[in-house]
């Protein structure tokens, strides 16, 4: 029987427990056919086999500043984790700043010999890159990899692939985001990564911006960031398939980093010729309701679900989330 079709629930780690990696763990905890049961900070980790409390793992997380307190304190959490928790796959809720840091992780995965899935939600088109370039290795070390399953890339990635089923030819791709959240405090590497985008920016100067610089900076913009034409794998995703070049896929949007509301609708529109010979554009347009963490996390879970079933049929690899759709997470 395979573990799809088991009753018993596909074990899911999450690196990184910061506000994306909090968001996960409560997505987790809906669902039967997957369960929590370890996390790392960069100062410990918790493993519990029997399912970890996502709500008692955030409160210790907020009270102490790290999970360790709740598991084991550690300078080498993410190793000493991998070592001893018997996980599926892991969502990598981990800030890619550096650009190589994800890539890094990944590595060690390698080294220790471990066999699963993992699922990051990166942004760059220069951190996939890095990704792409690990194919052979982790079909050797039989790892399956997906890649960009977030929001965007990820969610609206795949809406892109299979909305540009209907032309012949694709023209452009315009990928526009609204976020809304309380306080940036709760996604520090996020906005940290949004800001390396600002015009005058980049992703070394925000990684080392201070907090106080982060907070000079959104009170000079009250709160707004502004982002166009950003550096986003999903135009190394939709290149890859054939479906355009990457110069014809543009990406940018609003952050409000001081009202969870979103300050704008994310959509994708896909415009192109059909065989008739007729420019159309379709549009695809998310709820309002559904915050930044729902659409990252909900594709992310979906597509280590989907990455569980090609581990199974022993497909290894990298893949990304316009090469595979997400399986639904009941």
């Amino acid at each position: 029987m395979s573990k799809l079709d088991s009753k018993e629930p596909i074990k899911v780690g999450v690196l990184g427990f910061g506000g994306l990696g909090q968001a996960a763990a409560r997505v987790l905890y809906g669902k039967k056919q997957m369960k929590f049961v370890a996390t790392a900070d960069l100062h410990g980790y918790l493993y519990q086999k029997e399912g970890i409390d996502a709500e008692l793992a955030i409160k210790a997380h907020r009270e102490r500043g790290t999970i360790g307190h709740l598991g084991k304190l550690s300078t080498d959490s993410i190793k000493e984790l991998i070592q001893i928790a018997d996980v599926d796959g892991y969502f990598m809720a981990l800030p890619n700043l550096p650009n190589t840091f994800i890539s890094d992780v990944v590595d060690l995965f390698q080294a220790l010999g471990w066999r699963g899935v993992l699922v990051d939600a990166l942004k760059r088109t220069s951190a996939l890159e890095l990704m792409l370039l690990k194919q052979e290795s982790l079909q050797k070390a039989g790892i399956t990899y997906l890649s960009g399953c977030g929001a965007t890339p990820g969610l609206l990635t795949a809406v892109a692939t299979i909305a540009a089923q209907s032309y012949s030819e694709v023209h452009q791709v315009e990928i526009t985001f609204g976020v809304g959240i309380a306080n940036w405090e709760s996604y520090r590497a996020t906005i940290r990564e949004d800001i390396g985008h600002l015009a005058g920016y980049n992703i070394e100067q925000a990684r080392t911006m201070s907090d106080q610089e982060v907070e000079a900076l959104l009170e000079s913009t009250n709160g707004i960031l502004k982002l166009e034409n950003m550096e986003h794998a999903d135009d190394l995703m939709l290149e890859r398939l054939g479906i355009c070049s990457r110069d014809q896929v543009k990406v940018g949007g609003v952050v409000d980093t001081r009202n969870a509301k979103k300050p704008l609708s994310t959509n994708v529109k896909v415009t192109g010729r059909t065989f008739e010979g007729k420019i159309s554009t379709h549009t695809f347009i998310l709820g309002d309701e559904t915050s930044m963490a729902a659409n990252v996390c909900g594709p992310a879970f979906g597509y280590l679900k989907s990455g569980i079933a090609l581990q199974q049929r022993q497909i290894y690899g990298v893949f990304t989330a316009a090469e595979v759709m997400p399986q639904f997470v009941s």
